[in-house]
């Protein structure tokens, strides 16, 4: 299953989610990240946190969603708020579109051990939510199941 995760930016929430989701997808998820005004480079904590979790972070790269128009994903997942309010494209079609609220740890105000917490906790959730997706038959699910499981994942 293609999975794209969109954020204005694309330079922390997304590429986290990418990253973790491509770790434990194994194949069997595929992610990309991109943004309707991407910052152009991902988020220098980003990596640092990543790396710090054993979680690849090659070819991670701040882009614009028109760079997908052809990958077709099966899902594409926004993943902050100001993303969340946007008109989508047209060519995201038939996507299903869900929406995983997660707080910008890079805009965190704070001691490093208070922006560092913050990064972990986003690579937490993000990676509690793949994890429990893995658990599903995602082959065998109609729309609405698929809907329902994305949207019960946002909420954790």
């Amino acid at each position: 299953m293609k999975l794209l995760f969109v954020c204005t930016h694309n330079r922390c929430r997304s590429i986290l989610a990418e990253a973790i989701t491509n770790h434990f997808g194994k194949g069997r998820l595929i992610a990309k990240s991109a943004g309707s005004r991407p910052a152009g480079e991902v988020h220098p904590l980003s990596i640092q946190y990543l790396a710090e979790a054993n979680i690849s972070i090659e070819g991670l790269s701040s882009q614009s969603w028109d760079e997908h128009k052809s990958w077709q994903a099966e899902a594409v997942i926004t993943v902050c708020d100001s993303a969340a309010g946007e008109a989508c494209p047209v060519w995201f079609g038939e996507s299903l579109k869900v929406h995983w609220g997660l707080v910008d740890p890079s805009r965190l105000q704070g001691s490093e051990d208070v922006i560092a917490d913050a990064f972990r906790k986003t690579i937490s959730i993000l990676q509690s939510r793949i994890k429990t997706l893995l658990t599903h038959d995602l082959d065998s699910m109609g729309q609405q199941e698929l809907a329902a499981t994305f949207k019960a994942l946002g909420e954790r």
